[in-house]
């Protein structure tokens, strides 16, 4: 008996979270209470998902002790045993925990009682899980329905001081718990009317049944759109054309969004350089207009200031409320530029290795040929050749994927039947029920935990991934590499803290552990003892947790033939259809835009590759480009003072601002990119000579995207 197991889930879940929470957050530009309060949530939320197996194998295990205990007793001292079960009758409480060895003396010779189950190897000892639930349970419903909506309300607040930000947060969610103390109160009524009564215990059922009752409504949603979406984008994982396509689609998308990101920056930056003008250095709000302009990054702040005409007009002196709201928009439109632009990168990238796959997928030469030649380190370009990595790229790996696809749908499959059939115990129709009864009939505890643990972390995986991938509007998106702000985060987490615990619940129903909705007695976990049952209110338990999940099998359905899809296609919102005309238009246009991109980064290098040979060629002194930048840099500083922080990085930002706009890879347009293209592919033909390009790049400015790597 210990606690080794536990320990070690413990931890490994502990890593699964910071790991899923470094991808997608940001632990430098966040704070930090923020980032502690978000991996909280999702580590207790995965915590309960990884622990209820041996939840449930420990229970198994404490209930056939108890039945080989009854059965002895019944058989050494029937008038003993039926007042004992009598008693047990009248409390409705059976004794959980019994020694190994317990002597019975009927006569004056002792009878010992023999221990037929076999010990689980994670077997914890008694006391542990009652308090490992409370704390876990009760600590996520904290979090969710008090900590993070204030903690939301917090981030996105536009206010400058603390306390004006927190009134802010608070008046939030007045109205925010202002609909839910209106539902509490319409059940209190129903409650008093039904002359249930009321106590400290009746109070804290109500409020799980009403938390495990919303959690149930998004779950059987986000469950029902995962069950086909996962296997169905897995097989189509496997074609590379497939998801070559899709890319393009969402290239083109990406760029329309990045065009409109970067538009609604400049609108915000020249707003705030207009309202800057007119708020001097002694006046009151001029600290406010400081901590606006320290949101925005050097290069934006410094390309509004040369953006901004000399003799254009000043606005009004704005009043505290106009600043609040600018600095609220200003925070918005900065993360949303930021993200767009470095999933615009990622993308680029990932289109171009896709290429590479279709184009040598195709090829009769079993050798992988990359457009660009990888970054890899000497010991792994002799273990991962170019032969391997086209077996891989090209065969293996679609093979793979296609198996897994077919598993998951078979599981898929399960899962809704099951979710129909719980509730039939005579017979038996649910499938995971009739895995764990085969295995505890041969006391397999291992195979129980195993059953237990794949189909929680698939069911899981599939409403996890669904919330992941949901994106409203701007409000709510979770990007990985970093790029989630602060609300989107809270707002996962309060979502995983309500989903969780009615998804475990429905689990134990499926494997028929749950007496009341099965509606006959059988053993409970730890975990139901101290998350309780969903039918306190007769509204809610007559048929509502038992019926509602068999709209898993609608949303299923609509989800299999993208009626979803089609609908919001025909409301304006552009979705990857094949059969759609639109979807055929904007793939050719991500096309074109990745073709563009990809010239331009090319240019790139063999700019980067000149200047690399003009070093080596003149003994890796400073070029005369740079040697003159830096000349003018020194004049400049002579005659004017740096405009922000006498940094230097400013003084070079506005030294080469000086004719339209630094190279920066996140200010290029679309305009831009095709006027750059018109540029070079005229003279892409020419074939020069070393002088010649070398008279060549002295003679020129330098191209745009020439720094794209600083």
């Amino acid at each position: 008996m210990g606690v080794g197991p536990l320990v070690a889930e413990v931890l490994v879940t502990f890593l699964v979270a910071a790991t899923v929470l470094f991808r997608y957050g940001n632990w430098y530009r966040h704070h930090l209470v923020v980032t502690v309060s978000v991996l909280i949530a999702w580590y207790f939320s995965m915590l309960i998902v990884f622990i209820l197996p041996l939840d449930v194998s420990n229970t198994i295990y404490g209930n056939c002790r108890e039945k080989i205990l009854e059965s002895q007793l019944q058989s050494s001292q029937p008038l003993v045993t039926e007042a004992a079960i009598n008693e047990t009758n009248q409390t409705g409480i059976l004794p959980t925990t019994y020694d190994v060895n317990i002597t019975v003396t009927v006569t004056p010779g002792p009878v010992p009682i023999q221990q037929d189950c076999h010990e689980p190897w994670s077997l914890v000892p008694d006391g542990v899980f009652p308090i490992f639930w409370r704390v876990v349970y009760w600590t996520s419903q904290f979090l969710t329905w008090l900590i993070l909506p204030l903690m939301q309300s917090y981030t996105k607040a536009g206010d400058f001081t603390f306390g004006t930000k927190l009134r802010s947060a608070l008046i939030d969610n007045a109205i925010y718990y202002g609909s839910y103390l209106l539902i509490v109160g319409i059940l209190l009524l129903y409650i008093a009317l039904t002359d249930l009564g009321l106590d400290g215990s009746k109070l804290r059922a109500i409020a799980a049944s009403a938390s495990n009752t919303w959690g149930l409504f998004w779950l059987v949603l986000l469950l029902g759109y995962g069950l086909v979406e996962v296997p169905r984008s897995l097989w189509y994982s496997a074609s590379t054309l497939h998801t070559l396509h899709h890319a393009y689609f969402r290239a083109a998308k990406l760029s329309q969004e990045r065009a409109e990101a970067n538009e609604h920056v400049s609108d915000l930056l020249q707003s705030m350089q207009a309202l800057g003008g007119s708020i001097g250095l002694g006046h009151p709000l001029r600290t406010h207009m400081d901590i606006i302009e320290s949101k925005v990054p050097t290069e934006l702040l410094d390309k509004a200031r040369r953006h901004l005409a000399p003799d254009s007009p000043h606005a009004d002196v704005p009043s505290e409320k106009a600043l609040v709201r600018l600095h609220k928009q200003l925070i918005k439109a900065l993360q949303n530029h930021r993200r767009v632009e470095t999933q615009w990168g990622l993308l680029v990238s990932k289109i171009v290795d896709l290429e590479d796959t279709h184009r040598n997928s195709v090829s009769h030469e079993k050798s992988f040929k990359p457009s660009t030649p990888p970054h890899r380190h000497y010991i792994m370009s002799y273990i991962y050749t170019p032969t391997i990595e086209w077996l891989w790229r090209c065969r293996v790996r679609g093979y793979l994927l296609r198996a897994l696809a077919v598993i998951s749908a078979l599981v898929s499959v399960v899962v809704v039947w099951s979710e129909l059939t719980f509730f039939s115990t005579s017979p038996t129709l649910s499938l995971f029920a009739v895995f764990v009864n085969l295995a505890k009939a041969n006391y397999d505890y291992f195979t129980i935990e195993i059953i237990s643990s794949l189909s929680m972390a698939y069911i899981a995986l599939c409403a996890y991934s669904t919330l992941f991938k949901i994106r409203v509007l701007n409000l709510y998106y979770l990007a990985p590499y970093h790029q989630t702000d602060e609300y989107s985060l809270i707002f996962s987490g309060m979502m995983l803290c309500r989903l969780t615990p009615p998804m475990c619940l429905n689990f134990l129903s499926l494997i028929h552990m749950d007496s009341h909705v099965i509606q006959e007695h059988t053993e409970e976990t730890h975990y139901t003892q101290i998350m309780g049952h969903m039918d306190v209110i007769r509204i809610i338990s007559d048929g509502f947790n038992i019926y509602f999940p068999m709209m898993i099998v609608a949303l299923c359905l609509a989800t299999y033939y993208s009626l979803g899809s089609r609908l919001l296609s025909a409301l304006g919102f552009q979705q990857f259809m094949c059969d759609d005309d639109l979807t055929t238009d904007l793939i050719e246009e991500g096309k074109t835009l990745i073709s563009r991109e990809s010239r331009r980064r090319q240019r790139m290098e063999d700019n980067a590759a000149r200047r690399r040979d003009f070093t080596e060629r003149f003994g890796g002194g400073e070029s005369s480009a740079s040697m003159y930048r830096s000349a003018r840099q020194r004049a400049e500083e002579l005659v004017r003072p740096l405009k922000r922080d006498d940094s230097s990085e400013s003084a070079q930002l506005e030294l080469l601002g000086g004719t339209d706009s630094i190279a920066d890879y996140s200010s290029h347009t679309t305009t831009s990119s095709l006027t750059m293209e018109n540029e070079t592919d005229t003279t892409q033909g020419n074939h020069m000579s070393g002088r010649m390009q070398y008279s060549r790049v002295r003679s020129h400015k330098p191209d745009k995207g020439l720094f794209d790597d600083i």
